[in-house]
């Protein structure tokens, strides 16, 4: 009866590939249990070129197994090995193994030779293969003397080594004295065959110690050659060659080689220029995955080289003078490979089998055949065998028919040796398998339930599931040869016990196992790719759902490997955190997961970002009078692209520590072109810039000294303006001493009076900025340059500027002063202006002086006159004159002012100013209250402003409530500053108005409030009742009362410290004067006013609110909006947009006017 084999093939997924491969060992692995007999097999053998280190001991290998255990014999050179003959070699007991005592005595060349082991029992016997046993040998050089080599620069040389002949073959490589390896390159490489070529010489090759090594890997020894000495003469160097080949020679060569060993093809050509070496395979393409390029491309390599490599494959060595190639014509030999082996066959009595020995090999091998070691040409006969080639087959085979049998495959090449016996055996099953093994498998992956078995004949296999589960089919698992039973998908209703029955002719085997399904382990949130700046933290998560009956273990990997042990790493459950990150800690870092029976992993890249590192390698080159060619090799980038780099020059010369920018250029690049500046000792560096920032620089290049040229630019910033009326003072930027060119940096000022019939005059400076020209008329305008040059020559012709010579005062007053009074409070100034030859200067405007005066006084005491100035820019003609006194009598004069000063004063003029409305009563008492009446005393107000015609008193009482009663109208003469009122209700509050009248209107009143006194009676009643002024509450509200009424009493006097602005149009309207209308467009509006005698200008901040309102208290018109000083403007149209100063002149007196009422602007100073 034969195993249930498996069902029809099906084609299997990629994932079942691994599968089938284990289940194929396991048929191949399958064994005749050692309790029962069977013939020899070889375990363990010697390889069959076997060198041996001759300073120990010989150990030629040869185990086997077999029932009963073999017996084991040796052959050496093809004749019996007595070994009992030889005191130096013993047999290890149980075993085959030679051991030959060489380290006491004898030597190893007295073993070498050819040796096979035979292991042999009753059922036949098994041979090793032939083992070449050679001792290694690390010969010394031969003693050679070696002449110096002398030759000249460009020139090519071979240098040879020519090592002896080692068993191993030798490593060779060329070192010097220093025991330090020669620098190779395209120019200079080492062959194959251990030689040193220069494909052209160099006077820094000269030297001394070329020396060759050869090392022997078995013997651990190294052999040197005796030094070379090359000098190669610093002449002109060689004319230039197109390249010729060193090695191999002509045209063509042949190259063997054998299949699964790897091809090294070589071409080494000399020229100059250093040629550089291409390969192509003809009619063909080279292989992509096997094939290498060694020693700078002059040596092509293909791995695992097989048949379908042959052919010709061509060299091509190519400089700019020409090419040459050289064509190799490759043939691939093979020895020996299996393409089936023979296995061990098992038979019971009476059945048939086969032996089958298939190889390939170039040329194709022969095969032969032994039994148990002998020829099975002269072997004993046997009728169950026949021989059909590379074939053996058995029929009806009995006890007897039990041998070894050995195939031999053999060509010129080598050989193969293979092993196979027929043990004819009848025993019954038995199952291999451990009884009740548990097998526990992740759901939805394979489940393999093993049932190793042994039976002969060959056992049937069945599955059954559960105790009374019937044969499982092949529609839902697959049933392997060698008894293993797969289920292809395992779920959970897979779990179970399940018995496998193994049955032949002679009898039934059963075993049981069991399965278990467990929930596959699963990463439900896998660590992130990140990029991080290098000294940053950075934190991975790897997050893991596995099956609760497993043990769980998290391991993190960098890079495939353990992770650095360095404190910086913590693996806190299922996170790694990096801190303090470092460059090299970027990399690939995976989170395995691993349980006993699954294991899944995920991984993240980290990428360690920084500002580049410094570009490195500057280099100058095409060096010429305005441009070089600045070459450098860039630093790293810190993973994060250089986008472009900075170069910056420094100019020793003049600006020496002092780096600046010389241009940008892209990332891309490595070199720019540089424009220069002649006479310039220039040093550059550069700067790689990424996306996180900007390198440190590089260090500088070497210095370059341009030559000097005469100036590219002139002067800047030229300008003629006199100091004094009679010169001229020419000043202009200088050059640095970057743009001077060359030495000796000097200036040509030249000047021409313009419209003047004068030539051209000039005069020569040193490296300064200023020339004064002295003797010239007063303001006349003048053409200047000034040229640069050094001492190689002038600079471009320079642009022509104007200036002036010096001013003077002007000689002319204003003529036709006419001054309109506009109200009580502004003037309008009309005048001529002055010719612009007599301003001897640039015009800089008109200035007003005014001030109060008394009629008929304007030469008396004019040395105590306050005056106020107003500046009106440009050439005006009219201007205004604001913040006036009503009432008033004023004098003005108009003088013009140039760069030098001001000019002679226009003759006075005079004018007066209309009434306005009075200020407030300058005080309001109540005295002497009686029952029913109130006196009045008040004093007239400050400021009149007119001539008052009569008081006005508005009164009215006030309840308990606060409410305010009916309101009576009384006037009063102008004369009077005493009232009193009678028929007053007593005990009541009155609330009085009081204010004064001129023709223009009323002023600002003043208010007060009093009381008429208590009736007696009245009062008798009133004290046998509570006073209210003893409590507690009442003392208590009335300070907090006056506590407010205090800080809005603070507040108040500090705005009117901060110089509070007063809006004279709001100041107008609250008086309501017919004179003062809302100012017109071409009226102007006003500037700022400050006073003169102590020049502190108001705040500029304050302007007339957006609601025209006024408040009470502000009863003078500001001049806020009228100007700041004697810098005060108007516009063209006459409005004022200057400055206001109040400024005292001391003059003559004529009469008394100490007693002249303040202005209203000075009035609100004084209280400032």
């Amino acid at each position: 009866m034969q195993l249930k084999i498996m069902p029809k093939k099906k084609r299997l997924p990629a994932g079942r590939v691994a599968l089938i491969l284990f289940l194929c060992q396991m048929i191949s692995a399958l064994e005749v249990p050692l309790d029962l007999v069977q013939p020899p097999t070889i375990t363990q053998q010697s390889p069959k070129d076997y060198i041996i280190d001759p300073r120990e001991n010989i150990v030629i290998q040869c185990e086997a197994k077999g029932k009963p255990p073999p017996s084991f014999s040796w052959t050496r050179n093809g004749t019996h090995f007595d070994i009992d003959k030889d005191p130096l070699v013993t047999m290890k007991p149980g075993s085959g193994t030679l051991t030959i005592n060489i380290m006491s005595e004898g030597k190893a060349e007295t073993y070498e030779g050819v040796y096979q082991c035979t292991a042999r029992n009753e059922r036949g016997a098994a041979i090793s293969n032939n083992i070449v046993v050679r001792p290694s040998r690390s010969p010394l050089w031969t003693k050679e003397k070696l002449e110096p080599i002398t030759l000249r620069n460009g020139q090519s040389l071979v240098l040879p080594c020519r090592p002896p002949l080692g068993l191993p073959p030798p490593i060779i490589f060329w070192m010097d004295n220093s025991f330090q390896r020669l620098p190779q390159s395209e120019r200079v490489s080492q062959g194959l065959n251990g030689d040193l070529y220069f494909s052209n010489v160099l006077p820094e090759d000269t030297r001394e110690d070329y020396i060759c090594y050869a090392r022997f890997n078995h013997t651990q020894t190294i052999q040197q050659k005796q030094p070379i000495s090359v000098k190669v003469i610093s002449a002109k160097p060689n004319r230039e060659r197109p390249p010729t080949f060193l090695t191999p020679e002509g045209n063509t060569s042949n190259k063997e080689e054998l299949r699964g060993n790897v091809l090294s093809l070589e071409c080494i050509a000399e020229g100059l220029p250093t040629p550089v070496i291409y390969w192509i395979k003809e009619d063909g393409t080279l292989p992509t995955n096997r094939t290498f390029y060694r020693n700078f491309k002059k040596t092509l390599q293909i791995i695992q080289v097989s048949e379908a490599d042959s052919g010709n494959y061509q060299c091509i060595a190519k400089n700019a003078l020409g090419a040459i190639h050289h064509t190799i014509s490759v043939t691939v030999k093979a020895a020996p490979y299996w393409i089936l082996a023979p296995q061990n066959l098992v038979l019971s009595p009476g059945e048939d089998g086969s032996l089958i020995c298939r190889a390939n090999g170039n040329p194709k091998p022969r095969i032969s055949w032994l039994s148990n070691g002998v020829p099975i040409e002269i072997a004993p006969d046997d009728p169950s065998r026949k021989i059909d080639g590379d074939t053996i087959i058995f029929s009806n085979v009995q006890e007897r028919s039990s041998a070894v049998y050995q195939c031999n495959a053999s060509n010129e090449y080598g050989y193969l040796l293979a092993n196979a016996f027929v043990n004819v055996l009848a025993e019954p099953p038995r199952i291999l398998t451990s009884a009740n093994t548990l097998y526990q498998v992740i759901a939805n992956r394979p489940a393999l339930l093993d049932c190793a078995f042994f039976g002969s004949p060959l056992p049937t296999i069945e599955w059954f599931k559960g105790a009374k589960g019937s044969a499982l089919r092949d529609d839902i698992y697959v049933l392997h040869e060698n008894g293993t039973l797969e289920i292809p998908v395992a779920q959970k209703d897979s779990t179970g016990t399940y018995t496998c029955v193994a049955r032949n002719k002679l009898g039934m085997a059963k075993n049981e196992v069991h399965l278990e399904i467990k929930d596959p382990t699963r990463i439900i949130k896998q660590p992130e790719y990140a990029v991080v700046q290098r000294g940053s933290t950075v934190s991975f998560e790897c997050k893991v759902k596995h099956d609760h009956t497993l043990t769980l273990t998290i391991t993190w990997l960098k890079d495939n490997g353990e992770l650095p042990s360095d404190g910086r790493f913590t693996v806190d459950k299922d996170h790694l955190e990096v801190a303090d990150v470092r460059d090299s800690d970027g990399g690939a870092y995976t989170c395995v997961a691993n349980t006993t029976l699954d294991m899944v992993s995920a991984s993240a890249v980290l990428s360690v970002v920084d500002v580049p590192n410094p570009p490195f390698d500057l280099e100058l080159t095409d060096q010429l009078d305005k441009s070089v060619q600045l070459s450098w090799t860039p630093g790293d980038d810190n993973n994060s692209p250089i986008t472009k780099f900075i170069i910056e020059y420094e100019d020793a010369m003049h600006e020496a520590g002092l780096w600046r920018h010389q241009t940008e250029v892209s990332g891309m690049q490595t070199t720019a072109q540089l424009k220069l500046s002649p006479y310039v000792n220039y040093s550059f560096r550069v700067m790689a810039v990424n996306s996180l920032g900007r390198s440190l620089p590089s260090e500088p290049s070497e210095q370059y000294l341009t030559k000097a040229a005469e100036p590219d630019t002139n002067p800047t910033a030229v300008e003629g303006l006199g100091s004094e009326p009679d010169n001229l003072v020419i000043t202009w930027k200088p050059l640095n001493g970057f743009e001077s060119n060359g030495p000796g940096l000097q200036y040509k000022v030249s000047w021409l009076q313009k419209d003047g019939d004068d030539e051209w005059a000039s005069v020569v400076v040193a490296n300064v900025s200023k020339y004064i020209v002295s003797g010239t008329p007063t303001f006349v305008p003048y053409l200047i340059k000034v040229q640069a040059l050094n001492d190689v020559g002038f600079a471009p012709e320079p642009a022509v500027v104007m200036g002036h010579s010096g001013e003077d005062l002007p000689m002319v007053a204003p003529g036709n002063v006419r001054v309109n009074v506009v109200n009580s409070t502004l003037a309008e100034v009309h005048w001529d202006p002055v010719p612009l030859k007599s301003i001897r200067g640039h015009l800089q405007g008109y200035r007003i002086y005014y001030w109060k005066a008394q009629e008929g006084s304007l030469k008396r005491n004019r040395r105590h006159i306050e005056k106020k100035i107003l500046t009106f820019q440009g050439n005006k003609t009219h201007g205004m004159l604001p913040g006036l006194e009503p009432f008033s009598h004023y004098a003005l004069n108009v003088r013009v002012v140039n760069g030098k000063g001001e000019g002679p004063a226009s003759p006075d003029r005079v004018f007066n100013t209309p009434e306005g409305v009075p200020s407030a009563p300058s005080s309001l008492k109540i005295i002497n209250p009686t029952l029913d009446s109130l006196t009045l005393e008040w004093d007239p107000p400050s400021r009149p402003n007119g001539i008052l015609t009569e008081y006005t008193l508005k009164y009215q009482p006030i309840n308990s409530t606060h409410e305010l009663g009916p309101l009576v109208d009384l006037k009063i003469p102008a004369n009077k500053t005493r009232w009193t009122l009678k028929n007053l209700n007593f005990s009541t509050r009155y609330k009085f108005y009081f204010y004064a009248q001129t023709a223009a209107g009323s002023g600002s009143q003043i208010t007060e409030e009093a009381v008429t006194t208590v009736d007696e009676g009245k009062l008798a009643m009133a004290s046998r009742q509570v006073d209210i002024a003893t409590q507690g509450w009442f003392i208590g509200l009335m300070c907090a009362v006056a506590l407010l009424i205090l800080i809005l009493l603070i507040v108040c006097f500090i705005r009117r410290n901060k110089g509070g602005k007063y809006p004279v149009k709001e100041k107008e309207d609250a008086h309501a004067d017919p004179e003062i209308q809302p100012m017109k467009e071409d009226d102007g509006t006003f500037g700022e006013y400050s006073d003169a005698e102590d020049h502190k200008p108001l705040k500029k901040g304050s302007r007339t609110p957006s609601d025209r309102t006024v408040k009470k208290e502000d009863s003078d018109d500001s001049l806020v909006d009228y100007g700041e000083g004697v810098n005060g403007q108007f516009n063209e149209d006459g409005s004022f947009i200057g400055q206001y100063s109040g400024k005292k002149e001391k003059e003559p007196a004529e009469g008394n006017e100490s007693s002249e009422a303040p202005s209203p602007v000075n009035a609100m100073n004084s209280f400032v």
